[in-house]
């Protein structure tokens, strides 16, 4: 018994040594991952592994490395490992290891990770947006439009799942549904190079049925799609085809670019949020999170503010005014914590 008691003795603090050292080491190591020094990161998590080839932290944290660094075939080696263990850092080595395999150009298969992923650990954001991606890969925008939604309805402050639903509806040429994500978008990431397309595609999209008349400047021609007036949004899609006339109108010829979109992006959220109060029965993501939002904002006194924060990435004159207006924008904060 005392021999017994005198090899537990000396193993402990062995043991206690060893994993406050690969502690440290995974600390090290992440610290160089998120400064994209992935590299080092893998020389560091090697060093750990040796001490504890079976950790499924470390095996964990390589593949995550091994697949920021393009190393995709490691990286789902390592997540492979972590899965078969069945332990700790399950959910994240099956987002590594759909999303590396969908690197690899294999969707068929990183779908299949993904949805056993789901299956597995319920609705994950993280599994749903990556299947969105994949599907995106492979251009079947309807089943990534339902991936990003999925995602949204789980994580609603995932910039990215907003921005891949915008971009699935605009290559689906959902006008409505792309403006709405776009806005939401902005709302979450108003300033990086994701937003100026955004912002552009926005712009681009509020007028994208209107064409003057190059013989007669007063002369403004309004397209209507009869696809989109067969849609569940054929009233706003109207409205959106009528903004740009609009802007050409007397009463708006002293307006500002900047002013002007502030009007059209109110005219567009209180259209929907109408139709809206008008039919109770419309549910889906669109009715249910992004239009009441929208009309909220758009009966407050922050439209403004708002249309200002989401143009800063593309207007010098947005960020002048907000300069000018800190404390209102400030107070559009505490709103935005409210809701």
């Amino acid at each position: 018994m005392k021999k017994c008691f005198l090899i537990i003795s000396v193993l402990v603090p062995i043991f206690c040594f060893g994993q406050s050292k690969i502690d440290s080491l995974v600390k090290v190591g992440v610290q160089y991952h998120d400064k994209g020094e992935y590299a080092k990161a893998i020389k560091v998590y090697n060093e750990a592994l040796k001490i504890d080839p079976k950790s499924t932290l470390i095996n964990y944290e390589l593949s995550l490395s091994y697949m920021y660094s393009g190393d995709n075939e490691k990286a789902i080696k390592h997540s492979d490992f972590v899965i078969k263990q069945k332990k700790d850092h399950l959910l994240p080595s099956y987002v590594t290891k759909g999303s590396s395999l969908s690197n690899l150009g294999k969707t068929k298969e990183a779908i299949k990770v993904f949805k056993e992923g789901i299956t597995k650990f319920g609705d994950d954001y993280l599994l749903h947006f990556n299947l969105g991606i994949t599907y995106s890969k492979m251009q079947d925008n309807k089943n990534a439009g339902l991936a990003f939604i999925n995602a949204i309805m789980n994580n609603p402050n995932h910039k990215s799942s907003h921005y891949g639903l915008a971009i699935t509806k605009y290559q689906q040429d959902e006008r409505v549904q792309s403006l709405l994500s776009l806005y939401y978008f902005l709302l979450l990431e108003p300033s990086s190079k994701r937003a100026e397309t955004a912002y552009r595609l926005i712009k681009e999209q509020l007028g994208g049925n209107v064409k003057k008349d190059e013989n007669n400047p007063m002369n403004i021609n309004v397209f209507l799609d009869p696809k989109r007036m067969e849609s569940e949004f054929s009233a706003a899609e109207v409205m959106i085809a009528m903004l740009e006339a609009s802007n050409s109108l007397e009463e708006n010829k002293d307006k500002s670019k900047e002013e002007l979109f502030v009007d059209n992006t109110k005219s567009f959220f209180m259209v929907l949020g109408e139709l809206k109060e008008n039919d109770k029965k419309k549910s889906n993501i669109w009715w249910d999170f992004y239009v009441p939002f929208f009309y909220d904002l758009a009966k407050s006194e922050f439209i403004d503010v708002f249309c200002y924060c989401i143009s800063i990435s593309s207007s010098e004159k947005a960020r002048e005014w907000l300069k000018k207006n800190d404390e209102k924008l400030e107070n559009f904060g505490k709103w935005i914590k409210e809701k």
